[in-house]
């Protein structure tokens, strides 16, 4: 991808809205929800603190991460529709913690 994103912003590709649900009952396009998680395709730096120093980014390349489900700006990059967000905007990452 051509974007690089700037200090604490990333940019993710939104998972596939259901198109059917657990029951069957198949979805048309204006029934389908907004994604609410995605995979991360790029992140910047870190966010720029107080004292000019760089804090590292919490979220990384591949990571799966869930967010808002108005967060970030729907953009077209490559012909792919992604969203850039900043990363106070992710919840959580899928998958990352203690077992």
């Amino acid at each position: 991808m051509n974007l690089t994103p700037l200090h604490d912003r990333l940019i993710v590709r939104p998972a596939p809205p259901a198109e059917v649900t657990k029951g069957g009952i198949i979805l048309p396009d204006t029934a389908q929800e907004k994604p609410q998680q995605g995979e991360v395709l790029a992140v910047g730096t870190g966010k720029i603190d107080d004292n000019g120093k760089t804090l590292p980014m919490a979220v990384k390349v591949g990571d799966t991460v869930l967010y808002g489900k108005y967060s970030g700006t729907e953009i077209n990059a490559e012909g792919e529709d992604v969203l850039i967000m900043r990363e106070s905007d992710v919840f959580a990452i899928v998958g990352k913690g203690k077992k």
